[in-house]
Order: structure tokens, then sequence, then C-alpha cells
């Protein structure tokens, strides 16, 4: 089946008019429904919302494949569609899609459809192809370069055959893929939620990245038809490393003792050299099997023992956030209420019930000291961790005593599986539902009750009472240290880090103390803002592409929404990140300058209005970003000098 049976020419749209990502799946839709190959809008749509709530399908590279397998579509159809203009998809590498293929397959889709989609994943690898249809100004001009470019890949896949079958008469070895003179050789799984797109384009990027590196790989596909390319033992036992590059589960059981990457099926896609390089070099953990050892346990050469706990806090702070954003924001609202309508008003109540210290923000330790206890002990310390966190709650141990609740839980649950190891086979059934539960939440809660909770008390109430009393000169170089150290990684550890302390200090103190928060907010409002500015106002030495996506940064950085800057920051670190630690560090020390109190974890300009010092935070903000934005403006070569 040809790729243009399934992408007719009636669905085409040649010049979509959407500037948003929502309004692109609405377009694309809407092609799709008037050829009357869909049944029900409403469910395919709930299905293709549901498909990019996993990860985006923006893959990068300017395409876009939004897809989804369900009963709403009667025939197999690809809805192709360009846009001269751009649409923000929140693709993987930050840059708007320009080429969009919605795939919409049935839930019984026949073997030979989801080949022909396979394929089209696979040319969509093909930088020069995606140039050249960029360049099609027509239905016709498109279905041509398919066709064209299809007769051509099938030309190449029949001489390899007829390769493989001479050196077989021959008994010639038979070679993987990639130099057959080179003794490096890895193995690859891929695989995606729907088993249409990605799956394939991962598997594509993989190879054509192998062979220009002169390395063997064998990768096996987990698509809608089943795992194809199966490793076999021998390959596996013979591979340096091991990449499995899926958002789903696979089989992992086989890869026992190796070193095994595990990322998302996109790095596959837009990593893949990093991933090879890495499982050449054993830089993976190795894997254990179930009944062999725990993943947890296993570590590789250049695995630390600070990266291991970087990895479990990190774990506990990203499930925590949602409740910081949502709670933060009621709460915030409901303070702007309360300088309006007083403390007795019903609104103000309500939300301060749902937002503050019996709502969502009860839950911050809990959920913290919880989500780090899974990440290192898995499921069953899970509840171990969140009574330990509420414990600290409870005794006024605050954020200190929850991290120490968290990772003490998961340590507890593996010391658990280790002592218990010698019970007889018949009870292992009772070890998950039984065991671990109770001895893991007895040993957490009594460790909590008898030592943690005093010790963790009395650090949390002095850390609070230094910081109330800091002299200025003091909390200006801590606000100066917060505010930096907000941009020095946009996301990262030092940025998690300084936001995880000022949330501490903003809970123990009851939610009134804002000076850290502060401090970490108008440090991370700067990045986005002066990336914005600069592209603004040095239009010579930005692209027509990152122009575009600077002005998105106006609304990311006055949202406190630093990650905005992450692109710019990754094509020219050394500039962008030098230049954002210099503003963000001078906007945080102004506002210990200025004494500026906010009493809210989020919300950037929209909780301005909170802070004792309105304007002069909004202020500190605005200098550290001008003098971010002038800093990297004078400093970046404009674009003809490059």
């Amino acid at each position: 089946m040809r790729i243009t049976d399934l992408m007719i020419k009636e669905t085409m749209i040649m010049d979509l008019q959407a500037t948003t990502k929502d309004g692109a799946i609405e377009e694309l839709i809407a092609s799709l429904e008037a050829s009357g190959r869909m049944n029900d809008r409403a469910l395919f749509k709930e299905m293709i919302y549901k498909r990019e709530a996993e990860s985006s399908t923006g893959i990068g590279g300017g395409i876009a494949m939004p897809h989804a397998k369900t009963k709403a579509v009667n025939e197999a159809t690809v809805v192709f569609a360009k846009s001269s203009k751009g649409v923000e998809f929140e693709s993987l590498d930050g840059e708007p899609a320009k080429v969009f293929f919605m795939i919409a397959a049935p839930e019984g889709a026949a073997n030979t459809h989801l080949r022909t989609l396979a394929a089209l994943s696979r040319l969509l690898i093909d930088t020069d192809f995606i140039d050249k249809l960029m360049k099609t100004q027509t239905p016709d001009e498109v279905s041509e370069l398919f066709d064209a470019k299809q007769a051509e890949e099938e030309a190449a896949k029949e001489a390899k055959e007829a390769k493989k079958e001479t050196d077989k008469a021959q008994k010639t070895p038979d070679v993987i893929v990639g130099n057959p003179n080179s003794d490096e050789f890895v193995v690859a799984v891929t695989a995606c939620p729907t088993g249409i797109a990605h799956t394939f384009m991962a598997e594509d990027a993989l190879i054509k990245k192998a062979t220009e590196m002169g390395v063997n790989i064998r990768v096996e596909t987990n698509g809608s038809e089943g795992a194809q390319n199966v490793l076999t033992a021998d390959e596996i036992r013979r591979a340096k490393g091991v990449i499995v590059a899926a958002d789903k589960k696979v089989e992992m059981d086989r890869f026992d003792g190796k070193p095994v990457l595990q990322r998302p099926v996109s790095d596959g896609i837009r990593k893949s050299e990093e991933l090879i390089r890495k499982a050449l070099n054993g830089d993976a953990p190795v894997y254990r099997s179930q009944g062999k050892g725990n993943a947890e346990e296993a570590t590789a050469e250049k695995t630390s023992v600070g990266s291991k706990i970087y990895k479990d806090l990190m774990n506990g702070i990203s499930h925590m956030l949602p409740f910081v954003v949502g709670g933060g924001i009621l709460l915030a609202i409901s303070f702007l209420f309360e300088q309006m309508a007083g403390t007795e008003n019903p609104i103000v109540k309500l939300l301060q019930t749902i937002g503050g210290g019996t709502g969502a923000f009860h839950f911050l330790i809990p959920i913290l000291a919880g989500f780090i206890a899974m990440s290192i002990g898995d499921r069953p310390a899970l509840m171990p961790g969140m009574v330990g966190g509420l414990m600290a709650v409870n005794s006024n141990a605050g954020f200190l005593g929850g991290l120490a609740a968290g990772f003490m839980a998961g340590y507890v649950v593996i010391l658990l599986r280790k002592a218990l190891a010698g019970l007889p086979k018949a009870l292992d059934g009772l070890k998950p539902i039984l065991l671990y539960p109770v001895f893991g939440l007895l040993i957490t809660g009594t460790i909590m009750f008898y030592l943690f909770d005093p010790i963790f008390g009395g650090i949390n109430t002095w850390l609070v009472n230094v910081l109330n009393n800091l002299g200025t000169g003091n909390a200006v170089i801590l606000g100066l240290i917060l505010g930096g150290m907000m941009s020095i990684d946009m996301g990262g550890p030092f940025n998690k880090a300084a936001y995880a302390f000022s949330i501490g200090v903003f809970t123990s103190s009851g939610n009134t103390n804002g000076a850290m928060m502060a401090a970490v907010m108008a440090g991370g409002m700067v990045p986005p803002l002066a990336i914005a500015l600069a592209s603004t106002f040095f239009k010579n030495k930005f692209t027509e592409q990152e122009r575009k996506s600077g002005l998105t940064n106006y609304v990311l950085g006055l949202s406190f929404i630093t990650e905005g800057a992450i692109p710019f920051a990754a094509a020219d670190p050394l500039r962008v990140l030098t230049s954002c630690i210099v503003g963000s560090a001078i906007a945080g020390g102004l506002t210990q300058l200025w004494q500026i109190n906010l009493p809210a974890p989020h919300g950037g300009i929209f909780v301005a209005a909170l802070a004792n010092h309105a304007l002069l935070f909004l202020l500190a903000v605005a200098i550290g970003s001008v003098i971010s934005a002038l800093i990297l403006g004078l400093w970046k070569k404009p674009l003809q000098a490059k």
C-alpha cells in the first residue's frame, strides 16, 4: 500500500491558519471529519489529547504528528497540513511546528495500514525530504513527492533483501546495521503508547546515527503489530549496552546484568547519538530483573551517590509542585479578596480552606516525603513516607523533617526487603500488602516520633528565627544567592533547591514569611523576560524564529515560568546563562534590600499585588531583566558575523 492511499488529497491543508496547538488540532480534525472517515468527533478529539498528555507529538525539527487509534475512525487516514507561520506545539526542541501529519487509525486497523503508517514515520527522519515537503504548493506535489520517496525506499529495501539472500547462500555472516568492520555493538528497543509513529521514528533515528558513527546496532520495535525484529539472547549477550527508548512497558527481564539506558521514546528520536555513546561506554545502571536484585540498587561506574539523591529528591518535588501551584494560586486569590472584603468573607474562607493549611498546602510535605520514599523503595515505601511527612508537619519538624522522613522510609523498605528475603516463597504475596507496609510504617513512625521530630523541629524553629532576624546586609546576600540560583540551570537542581528552600521557609512560617519567595520569584522571572527584551531590541542578533519564540517569553516570564528561556540557553549557554544569572541575582538581592514580603509561592505578576511593596517587587524584576537583556544583547554577535 502507498502512503498516498492513506494521505488523501481532499483532506490536505496547504496553508494552516491556526496559530495555537489547540487551534491546529481543531483544524486538522475538521478536515478529517469533512472526509467522512470519522464517526465520532468528540471521541477522536479526546483520544488525540490523551496521547498528547503522555508526551507531546511535536517531535521537533518543525514536525508534529498528533495521532490516535480509536473506534471513532472508520478508515485509516493521514491528514497532511503545512503552516507558513508556524505553530507553538510544545515541541521537544521548543521550536514551532510547520509540517503536520494527523494520523487516524481505526481500532482494528489492518496490518497493511499499520505498516504503511510506520513507513510514513520513518520518512520524516529525513531532513532533506522535509525541506522538499515545505516547498510544495499543491496536494498533487505532496502526493508525487511521497510516491517518489516511497519508491526509492522500497528499491533500497529490495536491494538489501537481495544482498541478504546472496550472503546467506554464500554463508556470509549476517551484518546487523552499521560498519561491518566495527566490533562496537549495541541493541535497542523502541516503543510508544500507540505504536504507530514514534516507535518507528526512534528506530530509524538510532539506525541512521549508528551508521554515521560506525556502530553496529540492532533495534527491536514494539509497535501496533507487536514486537518486530525481536532481539535474540545472543545479541543481548554480545551487546556492550542496551537502549530502551519507550513510553510503555517492554519485556525487561532478558536484560538482567546488562547496562540499560531507559529513556522516553522521544530521546530515541532527538538524542540518538547521546544514547548510543552512553550504551557503548556502559554509562548506564546495570539492570537487575525481579528476584535477582533491585533496579534501584544497581549502579553504573559514573552514577554517583549525589546524582541518586538528587533523582529521589526531584521525584518528591515534581509531585509536590501541582499542590504548590494549585493551592498557592487559590491562596493568593484569597489574600486579594481579604484586602477588599475582610477575613470573614465566605469566599476568602472558602479559598483559604481549599488552598491553605487544611487543603492543598496540608499535603505539601507528606507528598514530598512519600514520593521521595517511593523513588527509593518503590510503591511499598509510599505510605510510610507520606505518614512520616505528615508527622513532620504536625510536630513542627516541617520541610526538613519531611525530607528526612522520605529518605528514611525509602531505605527502611529496602532494608526490610533484604531482612525478609529468607522467608518461605509462599509468603512472597504477603510482603507488599502486609509485611512491608506494617513494618515500614512502624519503624518509620517510631524513628520520626522519638528522634527526627524533636531534632528537626528544633532546627526548623531556629532556622525560621534566624531568617526572621536577618540584618539587611545578610538578607541581601541571601537574596542574591537565591535569585542567582534560579538562573543557573533554569529548572534543574540549583533552581529547584532554591525554590524548595523558600517553600520550606514559607510553609514553616504559617504561609506568612514570603521574603525568600520574593527573591526566588523575582530571580525566576528574569531569564524569560530578559530573552524577550533582548530578542525585541537586538533584532539583528536573533533569527526570525528566535524572535518569534522570544515573544512568548514575555508571557512566560510574567507568569514565573523560568523554563521558557531553556531553548535559548541550550543554543548559547555561556552568554545566556551568564547574563541571566547576573540579572536574577540583582533582582533577588533588591527584593531583600527593599524588605519585600510576597506571601504566595507561585503566580508571578498575577500575585504581585500581595507583596507589601508591590511596585518595588515589579521594579526589582524589571531592573534585573533589563540588565540581563543588555548584557546578552551587547555580548551576542550579530547574525552576519557568525
